[in-house]
C-alpha cells in the first residue's frame, strides 16, 4: 500500500513558516502585496481566486482583486497590467487563467513586469529557468518537486515521465527535474504506446485533465505517481486523473485528489510573492 504524499499538510507547514518571514519583512517596511485579475466569471476561477486571498489573509500578505467582465477588450486588460506594474506596492501580479477565448493570455503574460511575475509565465522568467537562473518558477512544478523533496524522494538518476505538455505544468515541470539531474520523458495526446513509457517511470506525473486516465496495468512496481489532475464526476465527487484505487496498492508513494498538488500551489505562489518583496 503506497503511502501517501500528504500536500495538504506541508503546504500548511509552509505557510507557517512564510508567515514569520512576512512579520520580519514588515519591520523592515517592506510589505507583501499581490493582484489577482480575473476575467469572466468562471466557477473554477473563482474558487481558486478566493483560496488565494484566504492564504494570503492568513500569512499576511496583502490581496487586490480586479474582477473584469467577460467582454473586457484586450487594450483594457493590457492597461490594467501596466498600471499594476507602475504601482510600487504592488509586489506581484497574477493573472487567472483561463480568460475568455477573445483575448490574448500570452501577450498578456508578456505585459507583466517580470519582477512581479509570481506565476513564472513570462517569457523572462522561462528562459532563466531553462538555463539554470534563479528566477520565478510556475506554482504547480515548483510544489511537486517541494513535495518530493519533504518525503526525501530522490529525483537524480531516476525516470521521471510526465503526461502532458503545458506551458503551466508540463513544459516547467521537465526543466524542474533536469535541473534535479532526472532523465525525463514527455508524453502528450500524439504519443504512440504510452502505456509501455508510463511503466518505465520511477516518478511518474500526469496532468492530463482526464478522470482516472492512469491504470494499476499502467505503472510499475513501487514507482513514485503525482497527480496533478483535478475533474469533477457526474455524481459531483472530485477525482485526478489516476484511478487513485487501483494504482494505490502496486505504487510506493501517491498524491490524493484533492490534498495533494493543489494547496502546495497556492503555498508556492505564497512563497513566490515573498520571494518578490525580498527583491525590491
Amino acid at each position: 500500500m503506497a503511502e501517501i504524499l500528504n500536500g495538504k499538510e506541508l503546504a500548511k507547514k509552509i505557510r507557517t513558516n512564510l508567515k514569520v518571514e512576512v512579520e520580519e519583512l514588515k519591520k523592515q517596511k517592506k510589505y507583501p502585496k499581490l493582484a489577482v485579475i480575473m476575467v469572466g466569471n468562471d466557477q473554477a476561477s473563482s474558487i481558486y481566486v478566493k483560496n488565494k486571498s484566504k492564504a494570503c489573509d492568513e500569512i499576511g500578505i496583502d490581496f487586490e482583486e480586479y474582477l473584469l467582465p467577460e467582454e473586457t477588450a484586450m487594450q483594457e486588460l493590457l492597461s490594467l497590467i501596466t498600471k499594476l506594474n507602475e504601482e510600487k506596492e504592488i509586489k506581484g501580479i497574477l493573472l487567472q487563467s483561463p480568460i475568455p477565448a477573445h483575448l490574448d493570455i500570452q501577450k498578456a503574460f508578456e505585459t507583466i513586469n517580470p519582477k512581479k511575475d509570481v506565476d513564472g509565465f513570462h517569457p523572462i522568467s522561462v528562459g532563466q529557468a531553462c538555463i539554470g537562473q534563479d528566477t520565478f518558477i510556475p506554482c504547480t512544478p515548483l510544489g511537486i518537486v517541494r513535495l518530493l523533496e519533504e518525503y526525501k524522494i530522490p529525483i537524480e538518476g531516476k525516470n521521471v515521465v510526465i503526461l502532458g505538455r503545458s506551458n503551466i505544468v508540463g513544459k516547467p515541470l521537465m526543466q524542474c527535474m533536469l535541473k534535479k539531474n532526472a532523465t525525463v520523458t514527455i508524453c502528450h495526446s500524439k504519443t504512440r504506446n504510452i502505456q509501455e513509457i508510463t511503466k518505465q517511470a520511477d516518478i511518474l506525473i500526469v496532468a492530463i485533465g482526464k478522470p482516472k486516465f492512469i491504470t494499476e496495468e499502467m505503472v510499475k512496481e513501487n514507482a513514485v505517481v503525482i497527480d496533478v489532475g483535478m475533474n469533477r464526476l457526474e455524481n459531483g465527487k472530485l477525482c485526478g486523473d489516476i484511478d487513485f484505487e487501483g494504482v494505490e496498492k502496486k505504487v510506493s508513494y501517491i498524491t490524493p485528489v484533492p490534498g495533494g498538488v493543489g494547496p502546495m500551489t497556492i503555498a508556492m505562489l505564497m512563497q513566490n510573492v515573498v520571494k518578490a518583496t525580498k527583491m525590491e
